[in-house]
């Protein structure tokens, strides 16, 4: 699966949560069958992959055990791996991380950026699975109580690099490895949008860049609107960050997402 990362045009992740948690769509997706409905809704609407799930990284969030995220994310990946789409893992846990990929899994989605225990060593087991290093600053429990930084570009830019480095270390090659600069995880509003305004230069880092804003407190907040009503905000958000350099969108609202990409990739390719 690593020719995702060296795909022609961008890809959208579809986000599958298992929780009953998350800021979102908590709850949404807990029954299993509900869950196989929205893979195969998501399938329908051509989505690239589908991130999988299984403990809210709100703010807020309380943990789960292994068993519990185990037991709601396995079969979701199994689901998605038999329908021939690529599926992710949204997981800090090596231990989950390890019975994902054994299940089929084609790529981690780590919060934490590998921080856990064992989680380097998870991914650079198989050397087939690919990565994304996201930054968070704080836990998610605390992390929007009052984060600051003094320059939160070159700060987020720092804190990937050195992850990153560390990847190289354990024999986990570049061509594997995406960057999620967190909108959200420990950042005020201010901060996101600096850091959207100056996505571009992550560039120099050389490795493809993944945005998940998707229904996000920050496009609540600049649009005054409820979280079940930032759809078409999350489209222009994810938009802008296309035209900054991002590779990859990691979204609720697939079909119009897909949509919106296909017209963006219509008038960049246009002579």
């Amino acid at each position: 699966m690593k020719e995702l990362f060296q795909s022609n045009r961008p890809l959208v992740m579809g986000i599958l949560n298992t929780t009953p948690d998350s800021f979102s769509d908590g709850g949404n997706y807990v029954r299993k069958d509900i869950a196989l409905r929205r893979i195969e809704s998501m399938i329908q609407e051509e989505v690239d992959i589908i991130d999988v799930g299984g403990e809210s990284t709100r703010p807020g969030a309380q943990a789960v055990s292994v068993n519990e995220e185990l037991d709601r994310v396995i079969p979701m990946v199994e689901a998605v791996v038999a329908s021939g789409k690529p599926v992710s893992v949204d997981t800090s846990k090596a231990a989950v991380m390890t019975e994902a990929i054994n299940a089929g899994a084609c790529m981690i989605n780590d919060v934490r950026a590998l921080q856990d225990e064992g989680a380097i060593d998870a991914v650079a087991s198989d050397p087939n699975v690919l990565l994304c290093l996201m930054h968070m600053k704080g836990q998610p429990r605390t992390m929007q109580q009052n984060p600051e930084y003094s320059d939160v570009v070159a700060e987020v830019k720092l804190f990937l690099k050195e992850r990153v480095a560390l990847c190289l270390e354990a024999g986990i090659a570049t061509e594997r490895i995406c960057l999620d600069p967190g909108f959200g995880f420990g950042k005020k509003l201010q901060h996101n949008c600096e850091l959207m305004k100056h996505l571009d230069s992550f560039k120099e880092l050389n490795l493809p860049l993944l945005v998940g804003v998707s229904r996000k407190t920050m496009i609540g907040t600049i649009l005054d609107a409820d979280v079940n009503d930032r759809a078409n905000g999350s489209v222009a958000a994810s938009m802008y960050a296309l035209t900054k350099g991002a590779r990859i969108l990691r979204v609720h609202d697939v079909k119009a997402t897909i949509e919106a990409v296909k017209l963006f990739c219509a008038f960049e390719q246009a002579k």
